[in-house]
């Protein structure tokens, strides 16, 4: 009798598990696996602080007509002077940069020997005319694009005030005008890193430095100086 009570007990539980599995298959529980955060990459910031260098450059098709009146009556054009000649510049500057866009001031002094004569003929034996650019001093702003961490190429914009000299011989006499104007500069330019440290750079830039009225003893010019300036230089950043 036990022997048969003890058979229908494990008979029980056996059925009473099969029948909890009898509902179907239940899908286990797994931890999803974490996922890595998305990282935006930046661009180095590789042409980032200030630098400053030297310059040597030839400028070249200045075109500036002169003519002359004695303040009431014109007196008629006389010549052109096309300035052109060497000159040599330091210049200072600080840069940023934003991805690949670079931008920043820069500041520069040039001098050198950029000038121009014509003989004239004034019915009294001749004479003649001239005109030197003696400094100029420039405020710049550069903005290129990083083709490379060691290549940036850019364009150039900003004002600059030049100092010049007009004089006229003629006749056993000298006569000379000195002035200080404002104009403005453009042009474009490359640099190419060689260590991190030090640069060179090739540029190309028009300056045009407006009219400005100048007096030769008693006769009267108005002078409109301008240029193109090729540069060669070399930048050392700090």
């Amino acid at each position: 009798m036990k022997r048969t009570l003890l058979s229908s007990s494990a008979a029980f539980i056996l059925l009473g598990s099969a029948a909890s599995y009898a509902g179907g298959y239940t899908t286990p529980v797994v931890d999803p696996a974490p996922v890595a955060p998305i990282v935006l990459e930046q661009m180095p910031a590789d042409w980032v602080g200030g630098y400053a260098g030297a310059t040597l450059g030839y400028a070249f098709g200045g075109d500036d007509d002169v003519g002359l009146f004695d303040g009431t009556t014109n007196l008629g054009r006389i010549g052109k002077l096309e300035f052109d000649g060497a000159n040599a510049g330091i210049r200072a500057g600080y840069l940023w940069q934003y991805s690949k866009w670079v931008f920043g001031p820069e500041i520069g002094y040039e001098a050198g020997n950029i000038h121009d004569s014509f003989g004239f003929d004034d019915g009294l034996g001749g004479g003649t005319f001239k005109g030197k650019a003696e400094d100029v001093i420039a405020l710049r702003v550069k903005s290129g694009y990083a083709v490379s961490p060691e290549t940036l190429i850019y364009g150039i914009a900003g004002i600059a005030s030049g100092k010049f000299e007009y004089s006229a011989e003629g006749a056993g006499q000298s006569f000379k005008d000195d002035f200080r104007t404002t104009g403005y500069i453009v042009g474009f330019g490359a640099e190419q890193k060689l260590t991190d440290m030090m640069s060179i750079t090739a540029e190309y830039e028009y300056a045009n430095f407006g009219s400005e009225s100048i007096t030769l003893d008693d006769v009267q010019s108005t002078a409109s100086p301008d240029y193109s300036n090729i540069k060669v230089g070399v930048n050392f950043r700090f």
